[in-house]
């Protein structure tokens, strides 16, 4: 491929070399799903020791641009083996409890309560002593509110809540984001008040596989770019067990940054009022937050 300066260029498909040429370099790409670019590293230095190429190559200032735009039109874009002591980071925050959910559990947009979303969510599992136990599912937003529909029990649509409604996958591929997140925000309501925790984990899996979701384990040194709100493909994320959630297991910790938002150019200047009403919603899951509620459970 050549040089890139615009998503036309930069976004590979697997019917190209595996070789992205971009930012004056070459790397070794995938493809595990159509929605999903895996950057393993550099050609030639891909099992060298971490660095930072995150931000000394991809992210400078001449290719931001660029490569937030090969996001927009890829959907999840994952950097691999990347050490960095970036301080625009910070602590993934929330609980999950044997018997509830939090809300990171749902499938959900980041920004849901607020009239501006992020452009898209970066989270990384930073390199630590301890691995990483529980996966990130990721998925494209229609294909996760078809799966929702498709493996929801007989009993539960037939709930006063959704038993009028019109749920056929023909219907829902062609709703707007808007009624998408209707949709969405009704079926994850009647799960939590309808199933026990357990229960309302395994509807996930099943959604999870139904949607074929990305949630391949996470490796440490791990980014992953996910578009969030954008005019190319607009994806989901959840905090998914993929086994009955009996707490007490140590595991890493995650950090995360809206990136497009937070890492600025020269002369730009952050958005305070934004980041705190952002901030505000991605609280401590542990409370019973009205707000993210709103956000994960609401019609919106």
């Amino acid at each position: 491929m050549s040089e890139a300066t615009a998503p036309s260029c930069v976004t590979p498909t697997e019917s190209v070399s595996q070789v992205l040429h971009f930012a004056n370099a070459s790397w070794r790409v995938r493809r595990p799903r159509p929605f999903v670019l895996v950057i393993e590293g550099e050609v030639g230095h891909e099992d060298t020791a971490p660095s930072d190429y995150l931000h000394d190559q991809l992210l400078l200032p001449e290719w931001r641009e660029a490569f937030y735009q090969l996001v927009d039109a890829t959907g999840l874009v994952v950097c691999l083996n990347v050490l960095t002591q970036h301080p625009t980071y910070r602590d993934v925050r929330g609980r999950s409890s044997k018997g509830r959910l939090s809300q990171g559990e749902y499938y959900h947009h980041d920004g849901c309560t607020g009239p501006v979303k992020p452009r898209f969510v970066e989270i990384r599992c930073p390199i630590q002593p301890q691995t990483r136990g529980v996966a990130t599912a990721v998925a494209p937003h229609r294909d996760v509110v078809q799966a929702m529909v498709q493996v929801l029990p007989a009993e539960l649509a037939a709930t006063p809540a959704l038993a009028g409604l019109d749920m056929c996958l023909d219907t829902i591929g062609q709703m707007d984001d808007a009624a998408l997140d209707h949709l969405q925000g009704l079926i994850t309501r009647t799960v939590r008040k309808k199933l026990n925790a357990e229960g309302a984990r395994a509807y996930f899996r099943q959604v999870d596989a139904a949607a074929n979701a990305y949630f391949e384990p996470w490796a440490l040194g791990e980014s992953r770019f996910i578009a969030n709100a954008n005019h190319g493909v607009t994806l989901q994320h959840r905090r998914a067990y993929q086994a009955p959630h009996t707490g007490g297991v140590a595991n890493g910790h995650l950090v995360k940054r809206w990136t497009n938002e937070e890492l600025l150019l020269p002369g730009q200047v952050v958005d305070q009022d934004l980041m705190a009403a952002l901030c505000k919603e991605d609280g401590d899951e542990g409370e019973d937050n009205e707000r993210a509620d709103r956000c994960y459970l609401g019609a919106h």
